[in-house]
């Protein structure tokens, strides 16, 4: 199987997720269940259907959650110059249309957030930004047309 690509901050999220499912979502589940039972005919008992339901969510998700990070190649971006747009770096670009400033971060496809400007490095504009350099101009294909970026800044915090 392939390696995951992940930054140290994004296996911790995942790592405490795993954790709190395992150590406090599950019992509590499991609970809720037990309590369900308790009340009764379990086919009209929509109580224990929603618990049974919550719990297999969260087994899978367990699942998934071991499978990713037992894949895992948490990349080390301190070693990294600010030269090259690489995995992991913070991009500051400026829209050439709008002039519209925003920083970027790229992560890896279980840490895409676009709410908090992580974009997974499968996302046309993470594919168009590796490999360049500051003041780079990109063009990236978009369900609203082509856009394009100047590279103002790249970091590596």
């Amino acid at each position: 199987m392939e390696k995951i690509p992940m930054t140290k901050h994004g296996h911790q999220i995942l790592t405490d997720e795993l954790t709190d499912l395992r150590k406090v979502q599950r019992p509590a589940v499991i609970l809720d269940i037990s309590e369900a039972r308790a009340h009764g005919d379990l086919s009209e008992n929509a109580e224990y259907h929603a618990a049974k339901e919550k719990q297999s969510f969260i087994e899978g998700r367990i699942q998934e959650l071991e499978s990713v990070l037992g894949l895992a190649d948490i990349i080390d971006t301190s070693k990294f110059n600010n030269d090259v747009v690489r995995f992991g770096a913070f991009v500051n670009v400026v829209d050439e249309d709008t002039d519209e400033e925003k920083t970027y971060q790229i992560v890896g496809a279980y840490e895409g957030d676009m709410e908090n400007n992580k974009i997974s490095l499968t996302a046309p504009l993470a594919k168009s930004l590796i490999g360049k350099k500051l003041e780079d101009s990109v063009t990236v294909t978009t369900p609203k047309g082509q856009k394009s970026y100047e590279i103002l800044e790249i970091s590596y915090k």
